[in-house]
């Protein structure tokens, strides 16, 4: 696979991640696709936690994690770029959704989601169309299948 230009590649975004199995997942998942992680602290464990140094390996390359101490950081940094926040709260299907090549993709803690605040700054909500009465994916699964649908669309394959 050839480099992708750092400027042009999508990202991802994790607010206060809490599961470190899935943080790790992600992390694996961006390095190889070629997309940038973005972190909005606090996570809820520690990078040396067994669980997930287990799942990293040796994929953990902090010069393409952005680290960021604050959602109003986020927010602050990403005045100028667009935002979609991944939630079951919108009614818009990912699918529908034309994707851009510097787009950062955000995703709420597997435990609560991103707080009402969040839900008000970001402008475009997508969700991930489930079967009746289920109510959420792992969510390393559901960066997975936004990530391929934005790389497919940008033609980064």
């Amino acid at each position: 696979m050839t480099q992708k230009s750092s400027n042009q590649r999508p990202k991802i975004a994790l607010f206060e991640p809490d599961i470190p199995q899935n943080t790790a997942s992600i992390i694996r998942t961006c390095a190889c696709l070629g997309a940038k992680l973005e972190i909005i602290e606090p996570c809820g464990f520690l990078l040396s936690d067994k669980r997930f140094k287990r799942v990293v390996m040796d994929y953990m390359d902090e010069k393409d994690i952005n680290f960021y101490q604050s959602a109003e950081i986020f927010f602050n940094k990403k005045q100028n770029e667009r935002v979609i926040l991944m939630t079951t709260k919108s009614s818009v299907s990912y699918s529908k959704f034309k994707f851009e090549k510097n787009d950062t993709i955000l995703f709420g803690r597997e435990s609560a989601g991103v707080p009402e605040k969040v839900h008000k700054i970001v402008r475009k909500r997508l969700k991930i169309p489930l079967e009746n009465n289920k109510r959420s994916l792992n969510l390393a699964s559901s960066v997975a299948i936004i990530l391929a649908e934005c790389l497919k669309q940008t033609r980064w394959t």
